[in-house]
C-alpha cells in the first residue's frame, strides 16, 4: 500500500521545486547576462576610450551602470533589477572624446531646453575659424543625451548643422563613423544634391559610394542608376532599373527618362519635372532646346543648378517682374550676385536719362532706379561723383531690402579708392563699409623674454615634446630677468600662462603671488557654475558664443584670461592650449 503524502508536506514540497526553480532560472540569467566589457559603459569618473572602437564603431550600445560591485547575493539582487534599470544609448559622432579631453558625460548634466536654445543663439553667428573649431570638436564627440532631450533631437541637431553650414567633409566623416541613423538618407541626399546644383555630376556619382545596400531610397537609388548610365555601364542601369520598377518604387517621369537615356524610346516626352534637383536635372539634360523661368518660390538648389550650368537668361529685359525674382534669389544667396549687376547694365537707358540719372531716379521703378545709377556709376570718370552713386545705390538696395546683394561689391569698390581722395564728409562711412580680410594668418612666434606671455616658456605648450624639467629651468631663468624690472606690469595674460603652468605641475616662483593677482579678474559666475557642476560641454558651448565672430587673438586679456581659467578648472588642456598658442605670442 502506498503511503500518501499529507497536503502540508505536499506544500512544503512544492515550495522547494518552486525555489530551485528561481534558482536555476537565476542561474540562466546570470549566464545569459555575461558580456566582454562594453568600452563605452557609463562610469561616474574617469571613462576611457578606445580610439579603434570609435573608428570601427558605428551606433556604440551603452549600458548605465548605477551599482557598485557587492557580495554574491547582493550581486543577485542587481541582476534582477538590470533589466528594469539599465537603458541601451546609441551613441552617434566623429570624433573620441579623448583626443579633445572630453568625455561621454558632457551633456549629462545639461537640460535639452537649455542646450536647444544655446544651439540657436550660436547658430545667429558667423562663427570664426577658432570658435568653430572647438564647437565641431564638441558638438561631433560621442557622448551621452542631455537631460530632457531625445535621440531624434540631438541627431537632428547634429546633421542639420553640417546641412545648413555645408561641411561636405564633416558629413563625409559622420557617414563614414555611423554606418546606420535615422537621418543618413538626408545627408546623402545633400551631398548628391550639392554637386549636382553645382553641375559637378562625377563628383556627385562618388558620393553615391555612400549608399549602402541596406538603405532603400527611392530618391538615392535612381541616382545611382542615372550615375551607371553616366559612367557608360547601362547593363547595370538597366539591372537596377528593372529591379526599382519591379519593387513599385519608381514613377512614370523618371521611367520615361530613364528610357531615353538608355536608348529604349527613341524621343523624349519633353516634360519638365521641379518637384526634385533630380528630376529637374533629368529634364535638362533630355529635353531639347531646355527652357525654364524660375520663380520667387522655385527652391534654392535648382536656382543654384541653373545658375551653374549657366541656364538663368533674361530674354525680355522689360519684364521686371523676373528680374526683381532675380534679385530676390541673389539677395538670398540662390544666385551670383554678379549676375545682377550684369542685367543692369543691359537695361536700356537714353543718354539724356543717363545725364541727368540723379534727379530722375526717383521717378522710375525701383529695378530701374538701382540699374539707372549703377550704368550712371560705370560712366562717371569723377572720383567724388562716383563714391556719391555708390552710397546712393546703397540706399536703393536697402530701400527693398537687398542689401546682401550690394555690400561685398560695395567693399570691392571703396577699396578701390585711396583714403586720400575719399571727400571728408564721407570718411566714416568709407571705413564702415570696408569688409577686413577676417581670416587671420598666424605668422612665425618671434620670443620675447622681457615680457612673460611672449617668452620661451611658451615652447613647452608648442612642442608635444617639451621637457617639464627644462621648461621649469626657463621659467625660473626668464623670472629672474623680468624681477629686475621694477616697472613691468603682471597683465592677465601673463597670468593666463602662469595658471596654466602651474596647472600642469611646474613649481611657480613664490614672488608670484599669482592668486592674489588673480582676485582683480573677475570669472563670470555663470560659467564658472557650469564648470563646478561638470557641464563641460554648455561650459564650451558658453564660450563659442563668446568668442562668436572673432579670432582669439583679437580678444582682450581679461577673456582670454578667465576662458584659460575655465578650461584649467575642467581640465580641457588640450583646448587650452590652441588658445595659449593663438593668443599669447608674439608673431611676425
Amino acid at each position: 500500500m502506498k503511503k500518501l503524502i499529507s497536503p502540508m508536506r505536499l506544500l512544503n514540497l512544492n515550495k522547494a521545486v518552486y525555489f530551485l526553480f528561481l534558482i536555476l532560472i537565476g542561474i540562466t540569467n546570470s549566464n545569459s547576462e555575461e558580456e566582454p566589457v562594453d568600452i563605452w559603459k557609463k562610469k561616474n569618473e574617469n571613462i576611457e576610450i578606445r580610439n579603434s572602437s570609435i573608428d570601427n564603431g558605428n551606433k556604440i550600445n551603452s549600458k548605465k551602470n548605477i551599482f557598485g560591485s557587492k557580495t554574491e547575493k547582493t550581486e543577485i539582487e542587481i541582476k534582477e533589477e538590470v533589466s528594469e534599470t539599465f537603458e541601451e544609448t546609441k551613441l552617434y559622432g566623429v570624433f573620441d572624446p579623448n583626443k579633445n579631453d572630453l568625455n561621454l558625460s558632457i551633456w549629462e548634466n545639461t537640460d535639452g531646453k537649455e542646450f536647444k536654445y544655446i544651439i540657436d543663439r550660436i547658430n545667429k553667428l558667423k562663427l570664426s575659424k577658432f570658435a568653430e573649431k572647438i564647437f565641431i570638436n564638441t558638438i561631433y564627440s560621442y557622448s551621452y543625451l542631455p537631460k530632457n532631450l531625445s535621440e531624434d533631437e540631438f541627431l537632428k541637431i547634429k546633421i542639420d548643422w553640417i546641412i545648413e553650414n555645408k561641411k561636405d567633409d564633416l558629413a563625409e566623416d559622420f557617414l563614414n563613423k555611423n554606418k546606420d541613423f535615422k537621418y543618413k538618407k538626408k545627408l546623402i541626399q545633400y551631398l548628391v544634391d550639392k554637386n549636382i546644383s553645382k553641375a559637378n555630376i562625377i563628383e556627385g556619382c562618388q558620393k553615391v559610394g555612400f549608399i549602402s545596400k541596406d538603405i532603400k531610397d527611392p530618391y538615392l537609388e535612381k541616382f545611382k542608376i542615372y550615375c551607371l548610365i553616366f559612367n557608360d555601364k547601362k547593363n547595370q542601369a538597366q539591372l537596377l532599373f528593372d529591379i526599382l520598377k519591379e519593387e513599385g518604387r519608381s514613377d512614370k517621369f523618371f521611367n520615361s527618362k530613364i528610357n531615353f537615356l538608355l536608348g529604349i524610346s527613341e524621343k523624349d516626352d519633353g516634360k519638365i519635372s521641379d518637384n526634385n534637383l533630380l528630376n529637374f536635372y533629368l529634364s535638362s539634360v533630355t529635353v531639347s532646346e531646355f527652357e525654364y523661368e524660375p520663380k520667387k518660390n522655385t527652391k534654392k538648389t535648382i536656382w543654384e543648378y541653373l545658375d551653374s550650368a549657366n541656364l538663368i537668361k533674361v530674354k525680355d529685359i522689360e519684364d521686371k517682374e523676373k528680374i526683381k525674382n532675380f534679385e530676390i534669389a541673389a539677395n538670398e544667396n540662390r544666385l551670383e550676385k554678379e549676375k545682377i549687376f550684369n542685367i543692369y547694365k543691359k537695361i536700356p537707358f537714353d543718354l539724356n536719362t543717363l545725364i541727368n540719372a540723379e534727379n530722375i531716379y526717383q521717378s522710375i521703378s525701383n529695378t530701374d532706379a538701382r540699374a539707372l545709377i549703377y550704368q550712371r556709376f560705370l560712366l562717371s570718370d569723377n572720383q567724388e561723383n562716383k563714391i556719391q552713386l555708390l552710397f546712393l545705390l546703397k540706399d536703393l538696395f536697402k530701400k527693398d531690402k537687398l542689401s546682401n546683394i550690394y555690400t561685398e561689391f560695395l567693399s570691392n569698390r571703396l577699396k578701390e579708392f585711396e583714403a586720400i581722395d575719399i571727400p571728408s564728409d564721407y570718411q566714416q562711412a568709407f571705413k564702415n563699409n570696408i569688409i577686413s580680410e577676417k581670416q587671420f594668418q598666424l605668422g612665425k612666434i618671434k620670443f620675447d623674454d622681457k615680457v612673460l606671455h611672449r617668452s620661451k616658456v611658451l615652447k613647452y605648450f608648442i612642442d608635444s615634446n617639451a621637457s617639464l624639467e627644462k621648461s621649469q629651468k626657463d621659467l625660473n631663468n626668464i623670472y629672474k630677468k623680468i624681477r629686475r624690472n621694477k616697472a613691468y606690469f603682471f597683465s592677465a595674460k601673463d597670468l593666463a600662462l602662469i595658471e596654466s603652468l602651474e596647472k600642469d605641475g611646474f613649481k611657480i616662483p613664490k614672488e608670484i603671488n599669482f592668486k592674489k593677482i588673480a582676485a582683480k579678474y573677475n570669472v563670470p559666475n555663470n560659467l564658472l557654475k557650469l564648470a563646478k557642476d561638470n557641464q563641460q560641454g554648455y561650459m564650451i558651448l558658453k564660450i563659442v558664443e563668446i568668442i562668436g565672430e572673432d579670432e582669439v587673438q583679437n580678444l582682450d586679456p581679461e577673456t582670454i584670461y578667465f576662458i584659460t581659467n575655465l578650461l584649467n578648472y575642467s581640465n580641457l588642456t588640450k583646448m587650452r592650449n590652441e588658445i595659449l598658442i593663438s593668443a599669447l605670442p608674439l608673431r611676425t
